[in-house]
């Protein structure tokens, strides 16, 4: 409707125009090149209007001759292009689908086509990727680097082929390159900070941790576990006592109900020459309701050469908070064996037992079968409970959570695979260390000197065969056994 109003208004103007003009006729004369010219004013407006025409027509016929050539070769680019970014964009779709010679054949034509090396390199590494020739996809990731638009993009498809290989070295590099070219990168921070934990970076994965948190790449409470699990794998590793302290002491502040924690942190002390209040740490915890073994085991480091009579009576002092604990009794019982205490160790064991009628513990049936042996000197009913504990379910251990693979210890990486704070603490896993590894797991609570058990009967109880079995001369039959598990 306006362009009709804009072109009525348009011919009245002129038609107003050609009206007024014919109302005033005038005369012209003029003479040029020997002739005489007599004309009205129309007539000489309308010769101009003609040769202004005439001029119009054959500036667009010469820009048409002059451009034309120029005009056709855009014209055969543009299609061109339109082909190029057509075998792109199914180049892609082979990708996507899984088609690797489909997108390899499209890569070739749209690196034939267009002058875009960012989209043509990216497609061709993509498509040798999905073929399998990752030698190929290397040698476009590195070319992508030489390129500024592409370098980063280059540096991702390394890092993910170094990853794959399982080249941890390399992909730490090019992480660590990535992240400080792209500090706002999400993902090369994420990546970066894994790799530094399964390295065992422990103090720039801290800065990292700190960098992903504020990318909201990792929760708060992440970060905080991060900060802490790292604080305490150093704590360990710190030659200088002050200093492990105090990093023990971050560490725990950080997981305060975390029991490795405690426990390294009462170890770093017990080598400051802080036992004291190592013990006090420690008998807190057990009074929260930390009892476990792993409380146990660094309360019971904190003074290696103590006899075992001392050391009864002072686990008697970490197990008072709680003394109807599961784990204060067979703990309690396990010294009081060793400082040969019969009567305090049966009564332990028996309130275990009781409890665990339907199912007794594999833990519980070993120190009953060295109760009998070393009480009563009863091999027989020494081997009926370790029997009965090859056949228990296995005690809890550190079980990752990654592998599954089971570990006696905590430590801030999965021995197996690597993983970082994947340990957890479960029941039912099945671990199986080596000899040495065995034997200084059973005897954790005992000092270097034990009290020697009651001598064994010349003759043990009679065996299926019907004969008799008798003990050889200078060893201990539940010694042996104790490494079941």
């Amino acid at each position: 409707m306006r362009s009709t109003l804009w072109f009525l208004l348009k011919l009245a103007i002129l038609v107003a125009a050609a009206i007024w003009v014919a109302d005033r006729p005038g005369h012209v004369s003029f003479d040029w090149l020997g002739w005489r010219v007599d004309t009205s004013v129309g007539v000489l407006l309308a010769a101009l209007l003609l040769l202004m025409a005439l001029a119009a027509v054959i500036y667009r016929l010469w820009g048409i001759i002059v451009r034309g050539p120029r005009r056709m070769a855009e014209r055969r680019g543009e299609r061109q292009r339109l082909k190029g970014y057509r075998a792109l964009t199914q180049g892609m779709v082979a990708v996507a689908a899984g088609d690797a010679e489909e997108a390899k054949r499209q890569a070739r034509i749209a690196h034939g086509l267009l002058s875009e090396p960012p989209l043509t390199l990216l497609l061709a590494a993509q498509a040798a990727q999905l073929s399998g020739d990752e030698t190929a996809a290397r040698r476009y990731f590195t070319a992508m680097l030489e390129r500024p638009e592409t370098a980063f993009l280059g540096m991702r498809g390394l890092l993910n082929q170094a990853l794959a290989k399982g080249d941890t070295g390399e992909a730490l590099k090019l992480a660590a390159k990535a992240h400080e070219e792209r500090p706002q990168a999400g993902w090369a921070a994420k990546a970066l900070l894994d790799l530094e934990l399964k390295q065992g970076e422990w103090i720039s994965a801290r800065r990292t941790a700190k960098a992903a948190e504020k990318l909201k790449v990792i929760d708060r409470e992440r970060y905080r576990r991060i900060e802490g699990v790292t604080l305490l794998e150093q704590a360990r590793l710190e030659p200088e006592p002050v200093r492990a302290v105090a990093l023990g002491r971050d560490a725990v502040r950080l997981l305060p109900d975390f029991v490795p924690a405690l426990a390294i942190e009462a170890r770093v002390m017990a080598k400051a020459s802080r036992e004291r209040e190592a013990e006090k740490i420690l008998e807190k915890a057990w009074g929260r309701g930390l009892a476990h073994p792993a409380i146990a085991g660094a309360y019971a480091a904190l003074r290696p050469s103590e006899s075992a009579l001392d050391r009864a009576r002072r686990f008697e002092k970490l197990t008072q908070a709680r003394p109807d604990a599961v784990e204060s009794r067979l703990t309690l019982a396990e010294t009081a064996i060793a400082a040969g205490l019969w009567g305090p160790a049966r009564k332990a064991l028996e309130a275990v037992a009781a409890a665990e009628k339907a199912a007794p513990s594999a833990r519980l049936c070993r120190l009953m079968a060295r109760l009998e042996e070393g009480e009563h000197g009863d091999l027989a009913a020494a081997r009926r409970w370790l029997m009965a504990a090859a056949d228990a379910p296995p005690d809890p251990a550190w079980v990752c959570g990654e592998c599954g693979a089971a570990a006696s210890e905590w430590s801030a990486r999965c021995g197996h695979c690597g993983e970082f704070d994947s340990l957890a603490w479960k029941e039912g896993a099945r671990v199986v260390p080596a000899l040495a590894d065995a034997r200084a797991g059973e005897a954790r609570y005992l000092p270097p000197a034990t009290v020697t058990p009651a001598p064994t009967p010349a003759a043990s109880a009679p065996a299926a065969t019907g004969g008799e079995t008798k003990p050889v001369e200078g060893t201990a039959p539940v010694e042996a056994a104790r490494l079941i598990t």
